[in-house]
């Protein structure tokens, strides 16, 4: 009989049962055996060796059942691992750092006021508003990791520093050049160094534009933070809810939408090397 909820992903479960095995209860339940196994063996005459033993070790499955099929623990463990994969020591900038750190203390929050739903009904909008919420946070890890690299990318900075002017020098050599292959040749590398600086600009105004979508996004989770601290649990269904909700998805397909552009114009420009 399969015990875990049907939509926890393989990976959840076993750090689920891992979380479970490795609680302080059991470390305390596995002491205590130990030591009354040593200090008293047999308690009672008819007590076999193996008594204590037996008793905690039905104690510790006890433990790892409840455990599993505990929804809270549940939903605390799939949150730990969710943030788990967000390594945040990729990103070096300090800025950029602090705010995805503060986005996920913000998600931990408003995880913690909306795990406690009693009905169904309750906890299918709690989870669904979860999911979403995850998928944006999601995607500012992706708009800081993309930032980052920008931000450290000395050679594109100094392509966008020196293209321009290049191009000019190349353009006035142009024209005093009378030979038509050579004018044909600088043509091509004019041609070529305008479509680079083309692509730098879009990618810089890209980059401007994740700065802003990354503030606007950290002042949105601080505004919905606030939001839901005030909203009860038998208000999870709503109309202010479901606007919350609402907003949360469009959030997610804002920043979807620029991750994907972004990406489509730095992977272009990383083709150009």
């Amino acid at each position: 009989m399969n015990i875990f909820r049907p939509e926890l992903p393989k990976e959840a479960r076993s750090t689920i049962v891992q979380y479970a095995i490795f609680r302080w209860e059991n470390a305390i339940l596995i002491a205590g055996t130990i030591l009354l196994t040593a200090l008293v063996p047999s308690p009672f005459p008819w007590w076999p060796w193996w008594g204590w033993p037996l008793l905690g070790f039905f104690g510790v499955i006890l433990i790892l059942i409840s455990s599993i099929t505990n929804a809270e623990f549940n939903a605390t463990m799939l949150l730990r691992i969710f943030q788990r994969q967000f390594n945040l020591k990729r990103i070096k900038d300090s800025q950029l750092h602090n705010k995805l750190t503060s986005a996920l203390e913000y998600q931990r929050r408003i995880f913690d006021k909306t795990r406690y739903p009693e009905t169904s009904v309750m906890r299918e909008r709690a989870e669904d508003t979860n999911r979403q919420l995850n998928n944006w946070i999601r995607n500012m890890y992706r708009l800081a990791i993309r930032l980052d690299t920008y931000r450290r990318d000395k050679l594109v900075h100094q392509d966008l520093a020196q293209i321009a002017d290049a191009v000019e020098i190349l353009k006035s050599q142009r024209k005093r050049e009378s030979n038509p292959e050579l004018k044909k040749q600088l043509d091509d590398v004019v041609d070529s160094k305008e479509k680079q600086l083309e692509t730098l600009q879009a990618l810089q105004d890209r980059m401007k534009q994740a700065e802003l979508s990354l503030e606007q996004s950290l002042t949105a989770l601080a505004t919905l933070d606030s939001q839901i601290q005030l909203i009860d649990a038998e208000d999870i269904q709503s109309g202010r809810a479901i606007r919350m909700r609402e907003d949360i998805q469009e959030q997610v397909l804002r920043l979807d939408d620029l991750v994907s552009s972004i990406n489509q114009v730095y992977d272009y420009h990383s083709r150009e090397y």
